[in-house]
């Protein structure tokens, strides 16, 4: 089991560097192709999306208690939280101009016939197959990431007993049954994600543990602001415990650099990636580089004064 998960609540005297705040890029790094043709295709501009979910979150009282109240129960500054919400609905896609919303299609799934599969087979049936034989853990966070370990080296690109499987994310392909690439809720979540975090937020915040058997279920609970926002505290702070007991570097003071790891996932692997270059690059005499955010992240550090204002 990961310490990152483990450890959810408490923090280990490692040996880190303590991230600052703010971008280590002075200018914003490129904003992928997908994310602007999304927001043409809305006819709006960034700048819109992002005003509109400031707004959100500056006119509902309610929404802000609640971020506040889950943040504290994971250790978090509300902050980590607000990046990672702003950053999705200025990126991804437009917020709901009202909370209410979201809790209306939340009740809508309960009644959609959602089934996790791919050309016909069920996921609960595709993890039977002997590759995943490996994958034991208890606990969700570890099952579905050697899950998603196993399909990126087995199976993802690849002809497999006589199937092709498309080089696409796992999430992608078996989790998104309207359309690839697709996420929910204030907090833009991906069905793999709460998957994964199902086992945190059960023993932090009390909820029942989430089901591949039920997608209904749980797309239910990522559309729900009540439900769903122990899930984006638990990613976050899954990323803070990784790059803390994995690449030695404490991340909790830059919410960028946390923004940018809830948007890109994988926090572990990233975490290991960069501990491997800054063993190279110690070994050759040269500094450690700082973890770094992205175009998400860029924008989260470079209006950190006005979402800190929030709270």
């Amino acid at each position: 089991m990961i310490a990152g998960v483990m450890v959810a609540l408490s923090a280990p005297a490692y040996a880190q560097t303590v991230v600052p705040p703010g971008n280590r890029n002075a200018e914003q790094p490129a904003v992928p192709s997908g994310s602007a043709n999304r927001t043409r295709a809305g006819k709006s501009s960034y700048d819109a999306k992002y005003r509109r979910v400031v707004n959100l979150l500056r006119s509902d009282d309610e929404l802000r208690a609640k971020i506040k109240s889950v943040s504290r129960q994971y250790g978090l500054d509300p902050i980590h939280m607000v990046g990672a919400i702003v950053g999705e609905h200025t990126y991804n896609v437009d917020v709901y101009d009202r909370l209410q919303t979201y809790y209306v299609k939340a009740i809508s799934y309960l009644t959609s016939g959602l089934s996790f599969e791919h050309d016909g087979e069920t996921i609960d049936d595709f993890v039977q197959r002997p590759q995943f034989a490996g994958c034991t853990s208890s606990d969700s966070y570890d099952l579905w990431a050697c899950r998603e370990r196993v399909w990126n080296t087995k199976f993802r690109g690849k002809s497999v007993d006589g199937s092709s499987f498309p080089n696409n994310r796992f999430g992608a392909v078996f989790f998104q049954p309207y359309y690839a690439g697709q996420t929910f809720g204030i907090g833009q979540l991906n069905p793999l994600t709460a998957l994964q975090m199902s086992d945190v937020v059960h023993r932090v915040s009390g909820f029942p543990k989430l089901n591949v058997d039920d997608p209904a279920e749980v797309y239910r609970t990522i559309m729900d602001p009540d439900r769903t926002l122990p899930y984006v505290a638990a990613t976050l702070k899954t990323s803070i415990d990784a790059y803390r007991t994995i690449a030695g570097f404490d991340i909790s003071k830059n919410p960028g650099v946390t923004a940018t790891l809830y948007n890109l996932g994988d926090p572990e692997a990233r975490a290991r990636a960069l501990k491997a270059e800054n063993d190279k690059r110690r070994a050759s005499g040269q500094p450690a580089r700082l973890p770094q955010e992205n175009y998400y992240g860029w924008l989260v550090n470079d209006r950190i004064a006005e979402l800190s204002s929030l709270f």
